[in-house]
């Protein structure tokens, strides 16, 4: 079947809410690719850690970066880590469901609102990808997580694949790819088969127009496919429009414009890969398949018929099949 792209228009803290006018660094724009300012790695060491800093029921958790971003985190459950990394323009709660079988099935579950989303700073630099896996490092490394599963969605996915690029998998045991926007998204001489220029474009046009009645399109068409309830598709425009506006705007060419090819060549831990065959977002030949291909012993798990966002329309399956992964 033809695929279609369619996109309309280091401490832990605790705090009330994240930290304003922080000094910030790092590259930003539509660069191909962004190379944003580097965190301090800590040890490699793979042995397993359940420790945390906190006690369950306290006050909003923090994790403060190297340039003085607060990164918002929730931590539910024990066990083995599990890591989720979040959709654009979302944050953590996309991951509720997930987040919250896992956490019943025996794992200890991390997951963050990505710099200028949700409740973490909205800085004006640093959104791009570099930045955001630098920013991944530094909250395994502040809260020691190890024998982690990385698990990515969208551009998550694209966040987890740098961070294996810049920071090596001596954290991780695993790492999944859910719908990710890897190997590379944009159309270009040397990848042919993307997604023309013009369709982020449309997407830019309509966030500096009307970026809210963007996400309600955008909910409404092709991120679930007409296959999301009214209540679900609320949630998506709250959760898009607590992003800060330039920070979405700019993870637009982040998500889109970033090469992660090498990075999947060193992926070197089992990796799981799921992807709708049905998705008009990240099409699937230009996502899930092509990054299957590219990461040594990949195991590829198509859903027939799905879209984009798997996350909610087959919550379910995508749960079930996530803790197959972790006890495999």
């Amino acid at each position: 079947m033809e695929e279609r792209a369619v996109l309309v228009p280091g401490r832990a803290q605790r705090q009330p809410h994240p930290g304003r006018g922080a000094a910030v660094h790092g590259a930003a724009g539509r660069r191909a690719h962004h190379r944003g300012q580097r965190v301090a790695r800590g040890d490699d060491l793979a042995a397993p850690s359940h420790r945390r800093p906190h006690q369950a029921g306290g006050p909003l958790m923090y994790v403060t970066t190297t340039d003085g971003a607060s990164i918002f985190y929730k931590d539910w459950g024990s066990g083995r880590p599990v890591v989720l990394s979040h959709g654009w323009p979302l944050n953590s709660d996309s991951w509720e469901a997930q987040a919250l079988f896992l956490a019943e099935n025996g794992y200890r579950v991390v997951a963050h609102d990505r710099r200028g989303h949700g409740r973490s700073t909205q800085t004006w630099h640093g959104n791009d990808m570099d930045t955001y896996a630098d920013d991944l490092a530094t909250l395994l490394n502040t809260l020691d997580l190890r024998s982690v599963t990385l698990v990515g969605f969208s551009t998550g996915g694209g966040e987890v694949a740098r961070y294996i690029g810049r920071h090596g998998t001596g954290r991780v045991a695993q790492a999944v790819l859910v719908s990710a926007v890897p190997p590379f998204m944009l159309q270009t001489p040397d990848n042919p088969g993307g997604v023309p220029l013009s369709v982020f474009d449309g997407i830019r046009a309509g966030s500096l127009h009307d970026r809210s009645q963007t996400y309600k399109d955008l909910a409404a068409g092709p991120f679930f496919g007409g296959a999301a309830s009214q209540g679900v598709q609320d949630a998506f425009w709250l959760q898009s429009m607590a992003s800060g506006h330039r920070n979405a705007y700019e993870c637009i060419a982040a998500f889109s414009a970033t090469d992660f090819r090498d990075d999947l060549a060193k992926f070197d831990v089992p990796t799981l890969v799921i992807h709708g065959d049905a998705d008009q977002v990240v099409p699937f030949s230009v996502g899930g398949q092509a990054s299957a291909a590219l990461i040594k012993g990949a195991s590829l798990k198509v859903y027939p018929g799905a879209p984009h966002g798997i996350t909610d329309t087959h919550k379910d399956q995508l749960g079930a099949d996530l803790l197959e992964f972790l006890k495999g």
